[in-house]
């Protein structure tokens, strides 16, 4: 059992509060369409090349819609990793997962996977040939 502290507490209803926000701005516009709010990404703009995060807002747009296949065409891995976050988030604060999930915990909380997966992913997506393409966000 995870025990909160007030700063636990508070920093989770933040958490909350932006989250909900997000959601909400998420809804509310389309980042495919133009004059959106959202701010296009800075290092596609300046190399050309697909950063990590390429398609994000328009994958959780497609998320908040319901639309999961559009998500995973937007940024596969960031929809691959999304479940994983609130696993990471508690073990990190001293949650011990019951016993079927641990292998899984212990997979995903292990610096060295993101060492390699990040790097690798940000050099797949930019490469030109199938079936690395798929990798890339969708022009848009």
């Amino acid at each position: 059992m995870i025990r909160l502290g007030a700063l636990d507490r508070l920093a989770l209803a933040g958490a909350a509060v932006a989250a909900s926000a997000g959601v909400w701005a998420l809804r509310r516009f389309d980042p495919n369409a133009a004059n959106n709010p959202f701010p296009g990404c800075l290092f596609h703009e300046l190399t050309g090349y697909w950063c990590i995060g390429c398609g994000m807002t328009r994958a959780m747009h497609a998320l908040v819609h319901g639309q999961l296949l559009a998500a995973l065409s937007m940024n596969p891995l960031a929809m691959l990793a999304l479940p994983t976050l609130p696993l990471l988030l508690a073990v990190s604060r001293g949650w011990v997962p019951p016993r079927w999930l641990q292998p899984l915990a212990r997979w995903v909380s292990e610096p060295k996977l993101w060492l390699i997966a990040l790097p690798a992913y940000w050099i797949l997506r930019n490469l030109p040939w199938f079936p690395f393409t798929l990798l890339a966000p969708p022009a848009g």
